[in-house]
């Protein structure tokens, strides 16, 4: 059977089929053909693949992350959540991702001043160190797996620090992250999400454990500040901020792994000299963004119609109704880039979404995007003649676009 199929405004595509996962591109070089708005029937909702489309819906108010302030899970159809799973849900049930106005605003006002690019270029000496302290460690060897030696550890390491954990927690944390995210599998099964609700229960418990200590003795780090900050008059709860860190630890690196392994596979086989693409400051940047479009780590954002809706192209969508927001797909638009499907890192018609927009646009962007300018530069800088020895593997988790290894050598 093929991969996909598509049948007027009506797509089917199976997330779990590697055949699909592997290369979704081919997916949505036939929706921007034929139905940028469709229905994704394996999913039971509709989907967005255009770039304007998906950009202006990322900021249209009347879709949110969150429902259930709006509608209860009956009136949804939706059955009680299961209770093997309540660990996980309580480690999110303040997550600025599910979040909505005005607890939303509370919260990320309160993290937001870390996240800024004035604080954090003030980071980029600790990047270049660990990106350099990595490469020590397998330079000579001529060969490495780049994931777990090299895009994994760097911003594992420096989400940790900021928050306030020590290094040495970065691979646990990872660990707990990944199990984590794995609920997000499309057709998740049971054993999956008992393994995620046990990591996301000792997530939790370390967190707290950290939190008793910060309340004992103090320190000028994130986790601090948390603790002590009063937004709008009162502090947060304990609740309230394992919720935000565990947050912060999951997507300050989830991301950036994906999005620069993505990248080293990207500019390897575009064949262009890496000493053209980090000439620069300024081209360094547009390297990066062009890396961001090109091979989004995260692809599709759902949304749920927090009002009874009608579009401008006269789409509507009953309150409660969820909707799909594809940003990789949205990043290969050929209507809105000129050969979309070219990596192009001198292109002037570059821009992206993987970040997101409007006010779940992802706080920890400036970050992942310094991170990944001096991440790379020095990679390639250090490694000249760097290259694949094997087609890397993507993992199995549509949602989540990145690879399990990216096995290189170099010299």
């Amino acid at each position: 059977m093929p991969a996909f199929t598509l049948s007027g405004t009506t797509g089917q595509a199976d997330p779990r089929d590697p055949a699909f996962y592997s290369d979704p591109y081919r997916f949505y070089d036939r929706l921007h053909a034929k139905a940028p708005r469709f229905f994704w029937a394996d999913y039971d909702h509709w989907c967005f693949a255009g770039f304007d489309d998906v950009s202006a819906l990322l900021r249209d108010r009347r879709f949110g992350r969150q429902i259930l302030h709006k509608m209860t899970r009956a009136q949804l159809g939706l059955a009680d959540r299961p209770g093997h799973v309540a660990d996980f849900d309580l480690s999110e049930k303040y997550s600025l991702l599910a979040l909505e106005p005005p607890v939303h605003t509370r919260l990320r006002g309160l993290v937001n001043r870390a996240f800024v690019s004035r604080h954090v270029e003030g980071l980029r000496p600790r990047i270049a160190q660990l990106a350099h302290q990595m490469i020590d460690g397998f330079e000579a060897e001529g060969a490495a797996e780049l994931l777990g030696a090299f895009a994994t550890p760097i911003p594992a390491i420096v989400i940790a620090e900021m928050i306030g954990m020590p290094a040495e927690m970065a691979t646990q944390i990872v660990s707990w992250s990944n199990r984590m995210v794995a609920m997000y599998m499309y057709g998740v099964t049971e054993a999956v999400e008992r393994d995620a609700n046990a990591a996301a229960r000792d997530f939790m418990d370390y967190v707290a454990h950290e939190i008793a200590a910060r309340r004992k003795a103090p320190r000028d780090d994130l986790l601090t500040h948390m603790l002590t900050a009063e937004p709008g008059g009162d502090r947060l709860s304990d609740d309230e901020v394992i919720s935000t860190a565990i947050l912060l630890l999951n997507a300050g690196h989830e991301a950036s792994v994906h999005t620069t392994g993505n990248a080293i596979r990207a500019i390897v086989q575009s064949g262009i000299e890496p000493q053209r693409l980090f000439a620069t400051d300024a081209q360094t940047e547009a390297t990066v963004e062009e890396c961001l479009r090109f091979d989004a780590p995260l692809h599709m954002f759902t949304r749920y119609a927090l009002e009874d809706v009608t579009l401008p192209s006269g789409q509507s969508f009953r309150q409660g109704e969820v909707i799909g927001l594809m940003l990789g797909a949205a990043n290969r638009d050929p209507v809105r880039f000129s050969q979309a499907n070219r990596f192009d890192p001198f292109r002037s018609d570059g821009q992206n979404v993987s970040f997101g927009a409007g006010i779940h646009f992802c706080i920890g962007a400036p970050l992942a995007r310094i991170e990944m300018q001096i991440a790379l530069k020095i990679l390639f800088d250090r490694l000249p003649g760097l290259r694949l020895t094997r087609e890397p593997e993507v993992r199995n988790i549509y949602h989540f676009h990145g690879f399990d290894r990216i096995e290189a050598a170099w010299g």
